[in-house]
């Protein structure tokens, strides 16, 4: 069987040897399982492998002293071992580098994943960046010798961190409590929590100010609400009885799922490969936005290898609130992916200086924030997702930070909510009006809110071009009319009628060549008068540094209102050679 293994191409992604007694022995890899011989598995096999070994405790897990390795037994009624899975174990210098930022700055890291994701290979190497790199006192709760390996003496792998053996599964809340009352650690490393009674020793030593890293099992954020066992985690999942201007202005149901009290973690790692995984650097936002219905901020992290070569590519995005399935969570992450790919947004980073990641990374243009009143927000996010506009709109709870406002009309008509039209006003936010809850009627309005956004933003932009081409050209006759004819002729120029705020930036420039200038011409016709060194005459010295303030209150100041007409200059005055 060892001679078959290590023949096969894949050897060194060999993930475990599986021997049941009467069937065949098969190693499985990455590619599928492999037969490793024909010769059916005996008792006298299993008798032989496993005296090899160390002891079995009573959850059936045993293991080579010193190693990472797993051998994991089944039993029949009486007791005797018919069957065992022998885990390869590694520790995977770098595994951890997609998380070194959350890890520098002592957050509690809670990492979410099913069995077999590399969750506690993960948290091998992040237990030995913390001791060994950020030198911290690091203390392992090793409930199976998983992150230490078996016997007394722990793996190099987890670097001069402290391990602590759990005799029972039992006691792991006791152990957890020991480790701090007994060894003073900063920072308790926990594998695979399962039950209330670990989840509370967890809280009760994240609020004595340890910072904690663990794991525990499922796909998402919601697997672990949805947890009676691990909603601590969370903070807790509390009933909530609203009151009726409330549930109206909600626009849902009375009683509502909120979050009891503060997170043990900070942020939370939905570990989704050994390559990828989705960071949430606020959990407590998460969480309450799961709560809500709405969709939740996270990161999509992805290590890609090539050769001795890593490379990280960092997405920030908001993703959609379908948390299902795996399947479901993978399509998310693979078109966010592709779609930075395509863009300019992508973020290609050395994976050895992932702190520098978010500094550098390029965040997309602001969303339209919509802020609802009177329809569900269920039926918003839908049309939302049907016109698959996620990333420019998104729903707001604080109106005062809202760009828009939707509301259901009978909720507004006969001044029934003067309060909600009174604030939209003095934000000056458009209200978008529906008479019916239906997608339909939702789906238009909101096709309706983008439409008018994009076009007030294409006037913007067009203003903001035509601003600047305009003060470019006006600059440039200015320079042209110094350099060419005032400065080596000795002659007045007379420039081109302009807007005042393009006046005084010509007036700005005049000055910078020590010349004098005055203005000429009121309203639309105002503009400038380039004055050579040898003119003296009093009309100069009233014009001099100031502008004549007889042409109205609208031209008394240059640098006054920006608002005044825009005219377009297509070329640049004709001046002599």
């Amino acid at each position: 069987m060892r001679k078959r293994v290590t023949e096969h191409s894949e050897f060194h992604q060999l993930i475990e040897v599986v021997m049941d007694l009467g069937r065949k022995p098969l190693a499985r890899f990455p590619s599928g399982d492999f037969v490793l011989s024909d010769q059916p598995i005996t008792s006298h096999d299993l008798e032989y492998a496993t005296s090899q070994v160390g002891d079995f405790a009573i959850d059936n897990h045993a293991g080579i002293s010193r190693t990472l390795h797993r051998i994991s037994a089944i039993r029949n009624r009486k007791g005797a071992i018919i069957g065992l899975t022998c885990r390869v174990g590694r520790a995977m210098s770098g595994s951890a580098n997609l998380l070194r930022d959350l890890i520098k700055d002592g957050s509690s890291l809670l990492l979410i994943g099913p069995p077999g994701v590399g969750k506690t290979t993960i948290i091998r190497e992040i237990a030995r960046m913390i001791a060994d790199d950020y030198k911290k006192r690091v203390m392992i709760v090793d409930t199976s010798n998983e992150i230490g390996g078996d016997g007394d003496i722990p793996h190099a792998g987890i670097g001069s961190a402290r391990r602590m053996q759990v005799p029972n599964n039992d006691m792991q809340h006791k152990v957890l409590i020991e480790a701090v009352e007994n060894h003073m650690p900063q920072v308790i490393v926990i594998d695979e929590i399962g039950t209330k009674l670990e989840a509370m020793a967890a809280s009760t030593i994240a609020q004595r100010g340890i910072q904690l890293v663990a794991t525990a099992h499922g796909v998402t954020i919601e697997n672990l609400i949805n947890n009676p066992s691990l909603e601590m985690f969370v903070g807790g999942i509390q009933g909530v009885t609203l009151g009726d201007e409330e549930a109206s202005r909600r626009g849902g149901q009375k009683t509502v799922l909120e979050r009891k009290g503060p997170s043990t973690f900070t942020c939370g790692a939905e570990i989704i490969s050994k390559t990828e995984l989705r960071v949430h650097r606020n959990l407590e936002a998460t969480v309450d936005a799961v709560l809500a219905g709405r969709s939740a901020m996270y990161e999509a992290r992805k290590i890609n290898t090539h050769g001795l070569s890593d490379e990280v590519f960092t997405v920030r995005e908001e993703a959609l609130n379908s948390f299902s399935s795996k399947m479901q969570d993978q399509l998310i992450i693979d078109n966010l992916l592709e779609m930075y790919d395509e863009t300019p947004f992508t973020d290609k980073i050395n994976s050895e200086s992932a702190t520098d990641m978010f500094e550098r990374s390029i965040t997309p243009e602001a969303p339209i924030r919509l802020y609802v009143y009177g329809i569900l927000e269920t039926t918003v996010i839908q049309a939302i997702r049907q016109l698959k506009v996620e990333d420019a709109v998104e729903i707001t709870d604080n109106i005062s930070e809202a760009d828009a406002l939707l509301a259901l009309q009978s909720k507004l008509k006969k001044n029934k909510n003067t309060r909600i039209q009174a604030v939209a006003k003095t934000h000056d936010i458009p209200i978008y009006v529906t008479k019916t809850s239906s997608l339909v009627q939702i789906t238009k309005v909101i096709r309706a809110l983008m439409s008018e956004h994009a076009e007030g933003s294409n006037e913007v932009e067009a203003e903001d071009e035509m601003y600047s081409s305009e003060k470019l050209d006006a600059l440039e006759e200015v320079r042209l009319a110094i350099e060419q004819v005032v400065i080596p002729k000795g002659e007045s120029v007379e420039l081109l009628p302009r807007p005042y705020y393009i006046m005084s930036l010509q007036k700005e420039l005049v000055q910078t060549y020590q010349l004098q200038w005055e203005k000429v011409g009121n309203g639309p016709n105002a503009r400038l008068l380039i004055l050579p060194f040898q003119a003296r005459t009093d009309e100069d010295k009233q014009a001099s540094g100031t502008i004549d303030t007889d042409s109205g209150s609208d031209d008394s100041d240059l640098s006054g209102d920006m608002n005044g007409s825009v005219y377009i200059v297509d070329r640049l005055p004709f001046l002599p050679d």
